[in-house]
């Protein structure tokens, strides 16, 4: 019985699903996103998430335990190098699925994976949201303003302010109120 057992064996044996896995990853990691089917992509997401994840910390001992799933010197040094500085205050998620339809060959369902802070064309369409202004549950325009603050340990993270544009909006509604 296979009681409580999820992993995808993907149809291969375990030398190769593990030697398959680890090229896929050292490619997603050097190209930042590739196409694959959604199968080997959700295997892959389980393999390469933990492995980011210990990139955060660069030590000797994480770039020994990623270099002996990776297998490739190229592929760590980009990992410690530029991934893990992108992916420093992220808790987790560290890839995106996106899945394209089937092949034609063989009706597989198709997908890409990519890391989700190497996105170009997301982050910048991000942006310009953020550059919009908002409204609030109470129907007044709001402004989001981002700042990039670098913290004492170095790292760089983006703060947001929330500035409402509409003070003396509601000044004048307070002022008419209180004659009432």
């Amino acid at each position: 019985m296979r009681h409580r057992k999820k992993f995808n064996h993907l149809g291969r044996k375990t030398a190769h699903r593990k030697a398959m896995l680890s090229n896929m990853a050292s490619s997603l990691i050097l190209h930042k996103r590739i196409q694959t089917t959604v199968a080997k992509a959700k295997a892959l997401r389980m393999y390469v998430e933990p492995l980011i994840t210990k990139s955060k910390d660069d030590s000797t001992h994480s770039r020994r335990m990623v270099f002996s799933y990776l297998k490739d010197k190229f592929a760590v040094t980009e990992l410690f190098r530029e991934v893990a500085v992108k992916v420093g205050t992220r808790p987790g998620g560290y890839t995106r699925i996106l899945k394209t339809g089937n092949r034609l060959g063989d009706n597989a369902d198709m997908c890409y994976i990519e890391l989700v802070d190497f996105n170009e064309n997301m982050l910048a369409a991000k942006e310009d949201k953020s550059k919009t202004s908002r409204r609030s549950r109470r129907g007044k325009k709001v402004a989001e303003t981002s700042k990039v603050v670098e913290t004492k340990k170095g790292k760089v993270e983006e703060v947001k302010d929330i500035v409402e544009e509409t003070k003396s909006e509601e000044l004048d509604a307070n002022e008419t109120e209180e004659k009432e």
